[in-house]
């Protein structure tokens, strides 16, 4: 169960990234010297990372499992 309590945070907090990443390009227009939105997106690509890898090991321990009706045919 806490495995997907952390996915669960951890994707809130890639959007959360990214929606101040959008703030920050909206807000620092002016300003080219800023790299508020670098910093941010570059947060955003080390949660998805960390989001894969959650994942990633929830199949690989079996927390979690693939419950589609076409996941057996492939």
């Amino acid at each position: 169960m806490w495995l997907k309590v952390v996915i669960v945070f951890l994707f809130l907090a890639v959007l959360a990234s990214l929606s101040s990443a959008l703030f920050f390009l909206l807000r620092d227009m002016g300003a080219p010297q800023s790299r508020r939105t670098l910093y941010a997106l570059g947060i955003r690509i080390t949660l998805a990372t960390l989001l894969l890898l959650a994942i990633w090991y929830g199949f690989d321990s079996g927390t979690l499992s693939n419950t589609a009706p076409w996941a057996d045919k492939y």
